[in-house]
């Protein structure tokens, strides 16, 4: 059992010390950490200082109702998942109804019998376990979802979110964004000559030099096939040009060998700008950063195209 389990912090809001006696002798202290409240107001002061995973909460206190507390509790953990038990007399059966409409998860009838406290926390536990499963299984897929299987690059899709929401920043901010296109030169016939195993050890390779260049405030991407992308942000143009000028120089030096026999291999780029105060269409600099790559391969490959910078 992992330690989150082990140590599963448990909310419980009651206003009677015999029941909260109760609720402390019969949960392990070596399973959970249990947090008291007298009030409903004090269980929501507690629960917004240390979210916990679990919330026992009496229907009757002094200031709040159990379904005043779940409401709010849901109202603010909306980014996280919180079990939450109603504890409430025999004669409240329709206040039962009543919170677990608000949002709670089950609920308990005073007065309990220890081994049903257990089973209705450990039934929360082992949901919550669960959940937390499901959750990070989302996350991996959704990295799956953005990332670039081969190179471990964030695809197109990925790189796109994030130039939408720095094009904005940019747009309000004034400050510069680039988009520079890279693809590999020739690079069928690397495919053709020493088979897609070479492919993709240059497009890994190509990845790695990228990466290295890019700072952690900006991004780079591979978008499909041999093509690339590096956005750039509070940068001008000649230091955008001297990082993608290194980058040239790099790939064209680095030593790729198969079958025995040293291959070299190069890289076109076109770069697209903006700078400016109205709002540039993100497809619009990618369609001049191409149109730029295009001419670099035009012009001979193994070179640079810029376009000239937008001013919105």
């Amino acid at each position: 059992m992992n330690k989150s389990v082990e140590q599963l912090k448990i909310l419980v809001a009651d206003d009677s010390p015999v029941h909260r006696k109760l609720v402390e002798q019969t949960l392990p202290p070596d399973q959970y950490t249990i947090l008291f409240a007298k009030t409903g107001q004090n269980a929501i002061e507690l629960f917004n200082q240390h979210r916990p995973a679990l919330v026992m909460t009496d229907w009757n206190m002094p200031d709040l109702t159990g379904f005043e507390v779940c409401r709010q509790i849901r109202a603010s953990a909306k980014d996280s998942y919180t079990y939450v038990i109603i504890v409430a007399g025999a004669s409240e059966k329709e206040n039962v109804v009543e919170g677990l409409e608000a949002g709670a998860d089950d609920y308990l009838t005073k007065p309990f019998h220890p081994k049903e406290l257990l089973a209705r926390v450990g039934v929360g536990r082992r949901l919550l376990d669960l959940h937390q499963q499901i959750e990070s299984q989302n996350r991996i897929l959704k990295d799956l979802a953005l990332t670039d299987a081969l190179t471990g690059l964030p695809n197109r899709r990925a790189v796109e979110d994030w130039a939408k929401g720095q094009l904005s920043a940019a747009v309000r901010h004034g400050f510069s964004f680039w988009v520079v296109i890279a693809d590999l030169d020739n690079f069928k016939i690397i495919n053709d000559t020493y088979g897609h195993g070479a492919g993709d050890t240059v497009l890994k390779e190509f990845a790695g030099i990228l990466k290295k260049r890019v700072r952690n405030s900006d991004i780079c991407g591979r978008t499909g096939g041999e093509e690339f992308i590096m956005i750039f942000t509070h940068a001008d143009e000649c230091n955008v040009g001297i990082v993608v000028a290194r980058i040239l120089r790099q790939v064209r030096e680095h030593e790729f060998s198969f079958g025995g026999k040293p291959v070299q291999v190069t890289a076109s780029f076109g770069i697209a700008g903006f700078q400016g105060k109205g709002v540039p269409d993100f497809a619009k600099l990618l369609n001049q950063a191409d149109a730029a790559l295009y001419a670099a391969k035009r012009g001979g490959r193994n070179r640079i195209e810029v376009t000239p910078t937008v001013q919105a």
